[in-house]
C-alpha cells in the first residue's frame, strides 16, 4: 500500500512544502496539513504501518529521521533536533521508539498532540495512542 492510497497527493505536497527548510518541521502542523485529521483510526493504523519500515511494530529513531521520505522520496531527512523533538512526543517510556496500536484523530482543527502509553500487564505489549486533540 502506498501513502497516496490514504492521503491526497495535494495535501502531501502542501505539508512537505511547509517544512522544506532545515529545522522547520513541526509534527503537529504536518499531521494537520497532510490530512490525518480527516482519516479513520483504521486508515491511520495503515499510515503507521507504512512509517514502520522494518515492520517491528515500532518506529525507531532511524525510521523517524526518514519520516518525510515516506511521503516523497525527494523530501529531506529530518534534522537531529527535529527527530528528537518528534520522538519525545511519542516515546513515553524512554526506550527510543514509538509503538502504536492506533492513532485516534478528530476530524476538526488540530491544536495539540498528546501521547499516552498504555501497557497490558501480562504480555508486556506496549501501545502508544497518539491523540490529536482539537480546540
Amino acid at each position: 500500500m502506498a501513502i497516496t492510497d490514504i492521503l491526497s497527493t495535494k495535501d502531501i505536497e502542501s505539508a512537505l512544502s511547509s517544512c522544506q527548510a532545515a529545522d522547520s518541521f513541526n509534527y503537529k502542523s504536518f499531521f494537520s496539513t497532510v490530512g490525518l485529521s480527516s482519516k479513520t483510526p483504521d486508515q491511520i493504523k495503515k499510515v503507521f504501518g507504512i512509517l514502520d519500515q522494518d515492520k517491528s511494530g515500532f518506529i525507531e529513531e532511524e525510521e523517524l529521521q526518514l519520516f518525510l521520505k515516506n511521503f516523497s522520496s525527494s523530501a529531506r531527512v529530518l534534522t537531529a533536533a527535529e527527530t528528537k523533538a518528534f520522538l519525545a512526543a511519542g516515546d513515553t517510556d524512554g526506550d527510543g521508539k514509538i509503538g502504536v496500536e492506533g492513532l485516534i484523530v478528530t476530524k476538526t482543527r488540530i491544536s495539540e498532540l498528546l501521547c499516552i502509553k498504555l501497557q497490558k500487564r501480562k504480555s508486556n505489549y506496549h501501545i502508544v495512542a497518539w491523540l490529536l486533540l482539537v480546540s
